[in-house]
């Protein structure tokens, strides 16, 4: 499963974000380091369903759909807040930073209003720099892939000597924390590295090329949260001006989190990421219900026209990983598994990803006498090594299954 980390300074809102995301109750309060802990919920990541396409009622097994909207599972980890220095270990840098290690996508929440001082204290609202705060958090993360790479320069040193690949000798060090090959690749061309002998690296080409290697193996996007409170409207400016090159959602986890609430109880009827909700029954709201349901239809839908926080999550999995979502079928004539279930699951897949790829996600035994794949649409066979696409359905023929 794709796993999302939640990563800023604390009090922020990643805790209600978390919590809008996946309606568990994670501790909310505004003193450093509430979140001592990882939590980790199940979020879902949402695209159009193909069974209307089909003109087909599915029976979703590994995921769900509403109103002709597929949700797919992802995990979403809330980590500790960081703070300056948490690369050398300072407040709960070091248990974040493991964490953060194995999350395949970061969320970096900031305070857009600017209600935080430096230190994640809570401060007047347009007091605190979240552009400042965006860049501390960068900077850690930084420092701490440039760590991992100068502890380990002779080791790096010898296993080039050896007559290993400059390339895997690099990405051996940082393969705990996800790393590739590819990674450590396209960071030294940025870099402009590729021929460059190693042991002359210098501190400055050394933490250059460690940016780029943190922006390219946990791509991250920004979410500026908050973004209802009156000295944000500037401050976002600002973020967007800033760092221009990086995807900015502007936010309000609050406001998510109340409509959730309000959903799960039966009081509105919202699909999360919508851009509207309907209240079903005007009579059982009392006043504060009424005021901050239309503080919500109005000043954030009727603005930025959603919440932010399920779109920071869809282009997260869509647009950074560059997913795409794969229905595959046993029976390609009905579009269902084995027990008649149509449409039953979707898988995310990389770009690039192949049939092969997928059969090895769905079953092993599969992935090893997989032939060819049959499309949903039109029943052509493809290889092996045919690149899924997006909303592709198709049936994988196996040598194993054929012999069942």
């Amino acid at each position: 499963m794709i796993k999302i980390g939640l990563i800023g300074k604390t009090n922020t809102g990643k805790t209600t974000f978390f919590n809008s995301a996946t309606l568990l109750s994670a501790e909310i309060s505004n003193y450093p380091f509430t979140t001592k802990k990882p939590a980790v919920g199940n979020a879902h990541a949402i695209t159009h369903c193909v069974h209307k396409e089909f003109n087909l009622q599915d029976n979703p097994k590994n995921s769900g759909c509403i109103d002709g909207w597929r949700f797919i599972p992802v995990e979403l980890v809330d980590l500790p807040g960081l703070i300056k220095g948490a690369w050398e270990g300072k407040g709960l840098g070091n248990q974040f930073l493991t964490i953060a290690a194995q999350s395949d996508a970061l969320l970096h929440i900031v305070d857009a209003s600017g209600s935080i001082d430096a230190s994640g204290k809570i401060a007047e609202p347009g007091t605190g720099d979240p552009i400042a705060d965006v860049a501390d958090i960068e900077e850690e993360l930084v420092m701490w892939y440039l760590k991992l790479l100068e502890a380990n320069r002779d080791k790096i040193s010898r296993a080039i000597g050896s007559g290993m690949n400059p390339v895997a000798a690099i990405t051996e060090v940082f393969r705990g924390i996800g790393v590739k090959e590819d990674h450590v690749k396209l960071a030294l061309a940025q870099n402009n590295l590729t021929e460059a002998i190693f042991d002359n690296f210098g501190i400055q080409e050394s933490k250059d090329f460690c940016w780029s290697l943190r922006e390219i193996s946990k791509p991250t996007l920004i979410v500026a949260n908050k973004v209802d409170l009156p000295s944000a409207t500037e401050n976002f400016k600002r973020l967007r001006e800033e760092y221009h090159d990086v995807i900015i959602i502007p936010a309000s986890a609050d406001a998510e989190l109340t409509l959730r609430r309000a959903e799960s109880k039966g009081i509105i009827r919202y699909i999360p990421g919508d851009e509207r909700f309907e209240i079903n029954d005007q009579t059982k709201l009392n006043d504060k219900q009424k005021w901050a349901l239309n503080f919500i239809r109005k000043d954030i839908l009727g603005e930025y026209m959603r919440t932010g926080v399920q779109f920071a999550i869809n282009v997260a999995v869509f647009k950074l990983l560059k997913m795409n979502a794969v229905y595959p079928v046993a029976d390609i004539q009905k579009f269902s598994d084995k027990h008649g279930n149509v449409l039953p699951d979707v898988y995310l897949m990389r770009s690039g990803s192949t049939v092969e790829d997928l059969a090895k996600e769905i079953h092993s035994e599969l992935a090893k006498g997989v032939i060819y794949a049959l499309d949903g649409r039109d029943g052509i066979r493809l290889p092996v090594n045919y690149q899924l696409k997006d909303r592709d359905v198709l049936s994988i023929v196996s040598a194993r299954t054929k012999k069942k």
